[in-house]
């Protein structure tokens, strides 16, 4: 979603060869109304910053990432947190830290004994 037009996704789509496995639609939000409801619209340029959420299905923010105009999303990362959400959201007791990468990967169970510790509890 930017506040590009339709036709400039389209030529993205059509010409950038990172895009090129990209199956999802690109939104289009030339008013910049969705971009000011998610705080990411600069009225001074009339471009949206880079923002990255991820929403669940019930509609609860669960991560937020606002980059600068000059600096790209990391998509691995965003896979990361996304599959991270859908893990604690079936193991709510879990959390996975920072290295957490897939399921199968060590989670930490929260409490006193780790605070301060987790370089420990993660071996």
């Amino acid at each position: 979603m930017s506040t590009d037009t339709k036709f400039v996704h389209l030529a993205w789509h059509q010409n950038e060869k990172m895009l090129d496995k990209a199956t999802y639609p690109m939104g289009s939000d030339p008013t910049g109304k969705l971009s000011r409801q998610f705080g990411v619209y600069d009225e001074s340029t009339g471009l949206a910053l880079r923002g990255a959420f991820i929403i669940s299905p019930e509609g609860k923010l669960l991560n937020a990432e606002v980059n600068f105009y000059n600096l790209g999303r990391n998509v691995e990362e965003l896979l990361r947190k996304i599959r991270a959400n859908i893990h604690m959201a079936a193991m709510p007791a879990e959390v996975c830290p920072a290295q957490w990468k897939k399921e199968g990967d060590k989670t930490l169970k929260p409490s006193a004994k780790i605070v301060g510790k987790i370089y420990e509890a993660m071996k």
